[in-house]
């Protein structure tokens, strides 16, 4: 009989007694037991003492890796959990609660036995059963788990309701939608479609969605399900500074200097992490910045998780009178200040007011660096409405188009130049103007409804902004001869000698390796 090494016990000794002599037989033991539901076919634990489960007899790389999971101790947790209900165990133990066999009574709801407690490996992929008696028989069937977060068997099925609402909140955040041209594109796909996503993480598992249509960035994609080596199972670290080693921004951090030709000659795109880290944007001639020490404020050690540190925060609703429980919010919209409904739940609107009251700033006021949810308000409108003057001075979009236009239909320093030197946007002669670039640093800092732009409103490195956009708009004018700024104007580009400005430099910390 075939030996199956990684599972333990496998050799059993068995001595015949009766028989004549001291014949001793070594017989291995089969690799599954029956399962204690036969009706589901869920075989749980090979042995529950050791957390052994039978899928780990075979696929032991995984057994180990999963054996580091909060999963592989999910019913332990709830156990010493003082809130625990009888409902909850479905989601603590093997049941059909996220995978194929969703909405029956299977595994633990029908046969409570320590063989199906933890959320094992047929949590996700359904019941092993026909599986490990298919092998080597030529009918062997593979029990694929979802990438998809939508309908019955996936992660939604125990991740959801007011207490962990990560499919909901999931749901309602761009990562839940998909650009169908850009999933198609074999140059944007690695971003804009989850299976291309984990293809491009070097992840070749097969699901059942592999060959279908584009999905969403889904829990899975974020998420090893397996086990990883980083917090909450993360594929990669959310605090490393390395771009091509952070989570984030392995996505956002695509376009973040100004292309030699075609679209990205004078729009950022997705330059989120080259932003908050410091090195996004075009440098004028003669640009005088020490970029190799700046990273902005929300990329110092007081925020080790940069990216996630203000964006993915977990924070309890209460009633407003009685202070009961109402919602946990699991961050998982994927802003760091949302709007707020009437009972202080996060919602998926993006257009009501930057005040305390209509927004949480959560994130902001439980970090280092900001006091109270007041103060934080104050800093980001005062620091919106400095970065809005600023890309006014360079184009003021004055018919909301998104697209630059010549004066007078639009405003500024950029519009005057087109007036009088189109050719200065060429976008097929591989150099970047200081017409191009101008217009890159101020979509990358301003607001002029550009979907893929930072979109952070200056907010993920306003030091930078500010030393960028002034130094441009200093340069335009030399550069193309154009008026001197009025009073009102010069007295704003006078801010970057600011000694409150030079002070908070000063004490960012260094790019490790840059």
């Amino acid at each position: 009989m075939r030996s199956f090494p990684s599972a333990p016990a496998l050799a059993a000794l068995v001595i015949f007694a009766g028989c004549s002599g001291d014949n001793v037989v070594f017989r291995d033991r089969a690799p599954f037991n029956p399962p204690p539901d036969a009706a589901s076919g869920f075989l749980g634990y090979y042995d529950a003492t050791a957390k052994q489960t039978t899928c780990g007899n075979c696929h032991s790389g995984f057994q180990a890796s999963w054996a580091t999971t909060a999963h592989a101790s999910a019913h332990a947790t709830l156990e010493a959990s003082s809130s625990k209900q009888a409902f909850c165990y479905s989601c603590h133990t093997v049941t059909g609660k996220g995978n194929s066999v969703g909405g029956t009574s299977s595994g633990y709801d029908a046969v409570q036995v320590k063989t199906y407690q933890d959320v094992q490996c047929e949590s996700c992929h359904g019941p092993g059963l026909k599986h490990v008696e298919g092998v080597s028989q030529g009918t062997l069937i593979r029990p694929l788990a979802k990438l998809s977060v939508t309908g019955g068997g996936t992660c939604a099925d125990c991740h959801s309701g007011i207490h962990q609402p990560f499919a909901e909140e999931w749901k309602e955040s761009r990562h839940a939608t998909v650009n169908a041209s850009r999933a198609a594109n074999d140059h944007c796909k690695g971003c804009h479609d989850g299976r291309g996503a984990l293809a491009r993480f070097g992840e070749d598992g097969n699901y059942v969605e592999k060959e279908t249509e584009p999905q969403p960035t889904t829990c899975a994609v974020c998420h090893d399900p397996h086990g990883s080596p980083n917090t909450k199972q993360l594929r990669f670290s959310i605090s490393a500074a390395d771009p091509e080693l952070n989570l984030c921004m392995r996505c956002h951090l695509r376009v973040a200097v100004p292309e030699l030709t075609g679209y990205g000659a004078t729009r950022p795109h997705a330059p989120q992490g080259a932003m908050l880290l410091g090195f996004a944007g075009w440098r004028p001639p003669g640009f005088q910045y020490d970029t190799a020490r700046i990273f902005g404020s929300h990329a110092t050690t007081k925020n080790p998780r940069l990216c996630a540190g203000c964006h993915v925060n977990r924070f309890t609703v209460t009633d407003k009178l009685t202070g009961a429980f109402t919602f946990q919010s699991t961050g998982h919209l994927m802003r760091p200040v949302p709007c707020l409904d009437a009972a202080g739940k996060p919602t998926a609107d993006k257009t009501c007011a930057y005040t305390t009251t209509a927004r949480t700033w959560q994130s902001c006021a439980s970090s280092n660096c900001h006091g109270s949810a007041s103060a934080a308000a104050t800093v980001f409108n005062d620091s919106r409405a400095l970065m809005k003057s600023f890309a006014d001075q360079i184009w003021t979009d004055l018919n909301n188009s998104g697209s630059l236009q010549a004066a007078p239909t639009d405003g500024g320093l950029l519009a005057k130049v087109m007036a009088t030197r189109p050719g200065e946007w060429s976008g097929t002669d591989n150099i970047t103007t200081p017409a191009e670039g101008a217009e890159f640093n101020a979509r990358l800092c301003g607001e002029y409804n550009q979907a893929n732009a930072d979109n952070s409103k200056g907010v993920h490195n306003p030091f930078l902004c500010r030393a960028l956009l002034i130094a441009t708009i200093n340069y335009l004018r030399t550069y193309y001869s154009l008026p001197a700024p009025t009073l009102t104007e010069q007295r704003s580009l006078n801010m970057i000698n600011d000694p409150e400005f030079v002070r908070t430099v000063q004490v960012s910390r260094r790019a490790p390796g840059r």
